[in-house]
C-alpha cells in the first residue's frame, strides 16, 4: 500500500505486520480531501473508558496547534484519553490562534460523536507548514467514521498518515506483566524533515495493559533517546512531531502505578522495542533513501559527546552524499567527527565499515584495501563504527544517504 503513488515505494522498505486487535482500541479513516488525489488523509482512534495516555513531543519553537493542545491535555504527567484524530496534508502549524481554534472544534466534534469530554480527545496533523486547518472538512466525517471503527484496522490507519511516506509503517510485540499476557501494537509516518528531538514524524501506540499515566510517562521518556531521538534522515526538526502511548486497562493485568516496578521489566523492554522498530521504519523510508546506515561511535568521553559525534556524522551532507555514491570515504567521517567539537584524540582515532577497518590510531589502516571497501559499499544496509579514544563511552545513530531524489522530492512537495 502506498497511499503516495506518485513515489516509488523504498528499496529498503519492510513489510507492514499482521497486527492483531489490541483490547479497547478500535480504528477508523475517512477521506477529508487535504489531497488531490483519491486517499484516506484522516484516522480516528477510539479508547476504551479509563484509558491512560503519555506524549512526547518537538520542541521545535514553532509548535504546532496540535502539538499545544496535547500538551496543554497531558501536562508532564500524562491523563485520561478516549480518542484521537489524525489529519494528514496539513500540518496546521504556524496558524496562530485561528490554528488553536481549529483544533479544539475537531476535538468538540470527535467528543460528541464518541460520548466522552472535550479534553480527552487528543489531536495530531501533517503537512504542509503554514496553512490553516479547515476542521469543516473533517468534522462533518466523524459520525460516519464512528460507524466504521474497527479493532482490525491498522494497516489502514498506518496509510491514512502518510504524506511523503512510500509505505506504512507499524510494529507490535507481547509482554508479560505479573504472569498476565499484553498486547503492543503502534503505527508510524515519517520520511522528511526527520532529526533528533522528536524526529514530520507522528507515532501512535497502545497497549492494553494498565498502566498509570505518570508511570507511562516515565517510561517513554526514557525510551525516547534510544528510539526516536536516534534516527536522522535530513537534519531538520518538525513543528509537529509527535509521540503517543495509549494504556487501555483491558487485558486484565494489574494496574501498574510505578514505572520503575519490576512486573514491568518485560515490558519496558517490548515497548521500546516496538518504538526502535517503527522509527527504524522512518530511516528506511527516507525521501529518496537507498542505504539504510548504523553509525556507532565508541570511546567518548560521555553518553551525550558520544551522540553528538554521531548525530553530526549522521548528518553531514558530504558523508551522506558519499553513501549514496558508494564511497567508502573515510576522510569525511573524520571531518564530521573533528567538527562536532567533542573531545576527541586524533592519534587514537579510528573508522570501520562492517568488518573492514579503514583506519586506526589517527591513520589509514595497515591493511585498508580499497577493493573490499568499494565492495562493502554497496550493500542496502551499511555499519560505521568512530572510535575517538578519550573514555568509555558510546551511541549509536541510524541515518540513511542523501540522493538526488531527496531534492527532487522536496522540490516538488508543493507543487
Amino acid at each position: 500500500m502506498n497511499a503516495n503513488s506518485a513515489l516509488p515505494i523504498s528499496p529498503l522498505a519492510v513489510a507492514f505486520p499482521d497486527i492483531p486487535p489490541v483490547a479497547g482500541v478500535d480504528l477508523a479513516v475517512g477521506r477529508a480531501g487535504f489531497y488531490r488525489q483519491d486517499r484516506d488523509d484522516l484516522l480516528l482512534m477510539r479508547f476504551a473508558p479509563g484509558t491512560t495516555c503519555a506524549g512526547v513531543f518537538t520542541r521545535h519553537a514553532v509548535g504546532s496547534a496540535p502539538v499545544d493542545w496535547c500538551k496543554a491535555r497531558l501536562g508532564h504527567a500524562g491523563g485520561p484519553a478516549r480518542a484521537l484524530v489524525v489529519n494528514a496534508g496539513c500540518a496546521n502549524a504556524f496558524t496562530g490562534k485561528p490554528g488553536d481554534r481549529a483544533v479544539a472544534k475537531v476535538a468538540a466534534a470527535a467528543a460528541k460523536a464518541i460520548g466522552c469530554s472535550r479534553g480527552e480527545v487528543l489531536a495530531a496533523s501533517t503537512g504542509v507548514i503554514g496553512v490553516l486547518l479547515d476542521d469543516t472538512r473533517i468534522t462533518p466525517r466523524l459520525p460516519e467514521m464512528i460507524k466504521g471503527l474497527t479493532p482490525d484496522g491498522w494497516a489502514r490507519a498506518a496509510g491514512a498518515i502518510m504524506t511523503t511516506d512510500t509505505f506504512p509503517k507499524g510494529a507490535c510485540a507481547k509482554a508479560d506483566i505479573d504472569g498476565v499476557r499484553v498486547r503492543i501494537a503502534g503505527i508510524a509516518k515519517g520520511s522528511g524533515m526527520i532529526a533528533p528531538d522528536m524526529a514530520t514524524m507522528l507515532a501512535f501506540v497502545a497497549t492494553d495493559a494498565a498502566i498509570a499515566p505518570h508511570a507511562l510517562q516515565d517510561i517513554i521518556r526514557l525510551a525516547t533517546p534510544r528510539t526516536f531521538n536516534a534516527v536522522t534522515v535530513d537534519g531538520d526538526r518538525s513543528t509537529n512531531d509527535t509521540l503517543l502511548v495509549f494504556a487501555t486497562g483491558r487485558s486484565g493485568a494489574p494496574t501498574i502505578n510505578k514505572a520503575s516496578d519490576p512486573r514491568l521489566a518485560e515490558f519496558r523492554e517490548k515497548l521500546e522495542g516496538v518504538l526502535l522498530d517503527l522509527a527504524l521504519q522512518l530511516v528506511r523510508d527516507g525521501e529518496g533513501a537507498s542505504k539504510f546506515v548504523k553509525i556507532t561511535v565508541s570511546g567518548a568521553k560521555t553518553p551525550a559527546s558520544a551522540r553528538k559525534i554521531a548525530r553530526t556524522i549522521a548528518e553531514s551532507p558530504l558523508v551522506k552524499t558519499a553513501f549514496a555514491g558508494e564511497d567508502a570515504n573515510w576522510g569525511r567521517i573524520v571531518m564530521a567527527a573533528g567538527r562536532a567539537d567533542e573531545p576527541l584524540n586524533r592519534h587514537r582515532l579510528g573508522v570501520t565499515f562492517g568488518p573492514l577497518t579503514a583506519a586506526k590510531d589517527g591513520a589509514v589502516a595497515a591493511d585498508y584495501s580499497e577493493v573490499a571497501m568499494s565492495a562493502y559499499m554497496k550493500h542496502a544496509e551499511l555499519e560505521v563504527g568512530v572510535s575517538v579514544g578519550v573514555g568509555n563511552a558510546s551511541a549509536t545513530m541510524w541515518t540513511c544517504d542523501l540522493t538526488k531524489q531527496y531534492v527532487a522530492i522536496n522540490g516538488d512537495y508543493r507543487s
